[in-house]
């Protein structure tokens, strides 16, 4: 059973008109229908490029929103539409690691003030005072534990997004939602901390949803990935299978403008697919597929129909797509002989 579990998620935020007696003229579909499930101490990747809906997707789990429609189903209960004081038990097993290690820690509090505010908050914070835990807190993400008296602008980025992961953990949570917890990173930097959230992983037994534009560190962390394109989940996928052969078109042009060491090594590079033009807007997308205007396949049924998220045989996966990409004849060769 699925600790985490996602059922046709959408979230419309409100476009008003200007003047004063504004009125609604629309709505920014930024996640339009998505589902998927994490189960316990297992990891989901969630890639895509900007605007796709991937962030929004992270914060209407940890319910920073509360959602248009659709359900996020925790531990077997329906937490989408819970209020506020309903949530405050829920929010000590879904926590959050954010994106900007610069701007998501209070530059006025000391490290220990901003690593213990977890246990005030939910009235948990031991009576013989918190620095024990804050100390042990700071080991764990390879601070030293000495500095828990200092202020962020002490540390370096990969510094502030360790602490940014110590007050993560300091509720024990079951569920992290990593939002491009690297990005801001310098690359000598983001090695060490995707392996700490992976050792942490492991000895936690947490489970993960990981938000990415880097496909290299969505490989490495995660065992199942999901493409996300204007609010839509268009194809998910073993990463095994979807980095090899991706069936979506989209998935294969992001696959294409990825650096890959091993393909040059192993005799030239992919073909880069340069789409055409930008992705339309969350406001007024397009009909059927949301992606056949920048698609090089797309035909009539393209625009009328559109495409279900299903499996293609034989791959594992799903996708949304009416003409998915052919498997390559050794991915064929290999199911072949697999049975």
């Amino acid at each position: 059973m699925a600790l985490l579990e996602v059922r046709d998620l959408k979230m419309h935020f409100p476009v008003r008109s200007p003047g004063l007696f504004t009125r609604t003229v629309g709505h920014v579909k930024a996640v339009d229908g998505v589902s998927f499930s994490i189960e316990a101490g297992q990891s989901l990747g969630l890639v895509g490029e900007s605007g796709s809906g991937k962030s929004t997707t992270g914060r209407l789990l940890t319910r920073l929103y509360r959602p248009t429609s659709g359900e996020i189903v925790y531990d077997g209960q329906d937490i989408a539409q819970w209020s506020e004081r309903r949530l405050k038990p829920i929010r000590r097993d879904i926590q959050m690691i954010f994106q900007d290690p610069y701007n998501s820690l209070n530059p006025r509090q000391t490290v220990g003030q901003i690593v213990s505010t977890p246990l005030e908050v939910h009235g948990l914070a031991p009576k013989q005072g918190t620095l024990k835990r804050v100390q042990e807190l700071l080991e764990i993400v390879g601070l030293n534990p000495e500095h828990y008296n200092r202020y962020p602008h002490e540390f370096s980025g990969g510094q502030r997004q360790r602490i940014g992961i110590a007050r993560a953990l300091t509720l024990q949570p079951k569920v992290l939602v990593a939002d491009e917890p690297v990005s801001a990173l310098d690359v000598s930097i983001q090695a060490q901390v995707i392996n700490l959230l992976k050792d942490l992983q492991r000895e936690l037994n947490i489970a993960f949803l990981f938000i990415a534009h880097d496909l290299a560190i969505v490989r490495h962390f995660c065992p199942e990935v999901a493409v996300m394109y204007l609010g839509k989940i268009v194809e998910q996928a073993p990463r095994e299978q979807l980095y090899a052969n991706p069936q979506h078109p989209y998935t294969k042009a992001l696959l294409s403008a990825a650096p890959n060491v091993g393909q040059v090594v192993r005799g030239g590079r992919l073909e880069r697919i340069r789409l055409q033009g930008d992705p339309p807007s969350p406001i007024n997308p397009p009909s059927g597929c949301h992606f056949r205007t920048r698609c090089w396949k797309a035909q009539d049924l393209c625009s009328t129909v559109e495409p279900a998220l299903e499996r293609v045989p034989p791959a594992e996966g799903v996708v949304a797509c009416h003409f998915p990409e052919e498997r390559r004849v050794e991915a064929r060769t290999s199911s072949v002989s697999s049975v």
